[in-house]
């Protein structure tokens, strides 16, 4: 993939979509503060481009959705900015390893965090309009449209929630983080990030993420073990009374005998 020099276009995408905080007492988005252990689908992360370049690479990783059609993940096709090549690749493994970051992974319920570049705006006088992060409930075959990861929504996070380098608002590292729902199943999802800018203007990032599922509770545990006397005092199980059943034959002797005292 060359990596060539371009115009700057200050827009942002998810330059990381698992990082992990080495103390998370103290959160934060610089390479001092966490690691990534998670990327958008064919992310270069062998590219030597430094943190909040790659939108001056080609391709170029933002990418802005054309309103008339929105196609949800970029496909080097549409779009006002095309960004690189994020469609769901076949296997979607075939998106990861070797020159491309590794697929994200989590546990049903758990936190993960996303990071991306400021690009100029996370400064005081932009409108915080947020990220959203769209999740389908079941594994899907193919990715949802526009309209569809709408309805999917999990998390909306704040966009200007980063720690400002002074002087260098382009290279301020931002993220959030969201919560997984607990009752997705073992499987792999699609995730989209969405940043809207202005009305209308919106950038994406689309990637893989393999969920293991919560295991269902264990079934109640049943036995058929007959039910014991209750012990006595010293401890040891009452002994259980001998009923004896007297014969019928018996109780009418006797009382043949008492008829004839009479």
């Amino acid at each position: 993939m060359a990596l060539l020099a371009a115009v700057v276009e200050a827009h942002s995408w998810a330059d990381c979509v698992d990082w992990r905080f080495n103390d998370p007492k103290n959160p934060g988005w610089t390479d001092r503060h966490g690691k990534c252990f998670g990327w958008a689908r064919q992310y270069p992360v062998n590219s030597g481009v430094r943190f909040g370049d790659l939108d001056s690479a080609s391709p170029n990783r933002h990418y802005q959705q054309n309103p008339r059609d929105f196609t949800a993940c970029s496909d080097r096709v549409h779009g006002r900015e095309q960004g690189a090549d994020e469609t769901r690749q076949n296997p979607v493994s075939k998106a990861y390893g070797g020159r491309f970051g590794a697929m994200a992974t989590v546990k049903a319920g758990d936190e993960m965090c996303v990071r991306w570049p400021a690009k100029n705006h996370a400064v005081p006088d932009e409108d915080d309009r947020g990220v959203f992060i769209n999740m389908p409930s079941e594994v899907t075959a193919t990715d949802p449209n526009q309209s569809q990861f709408m309805k999917m929504n999990i998390a909306k996070l704040k966009y200007k929630n980063c720690n400002h380098i002074k002087g260098d608002s382009d290279h301020t590292p931002c993220g959030g983080c969201f919560r997984i729902p607990e009752d997705r199943k073992t499987g792999t999802y699609v995730i989209q990030w969405r940043w809207e800018l202005n009305d209308d203007e919106w950038y994406t990032s689309c990637w893989d993420l393999r969920v293991e599922g919560r295991a269902p509770p264990p079934p109640p545990v049943t036995t058929t073990d007959p039910v014991r006397p209750p012990a006595n005092e010293t401890g040891t199980p009452a002994p259980e009374e001998d009923h004896k059943v007297v014969p019928l034959g018996g109780l009418t002797s006797i009382f043949a005998e008492l008829a004839d005292w009479e």
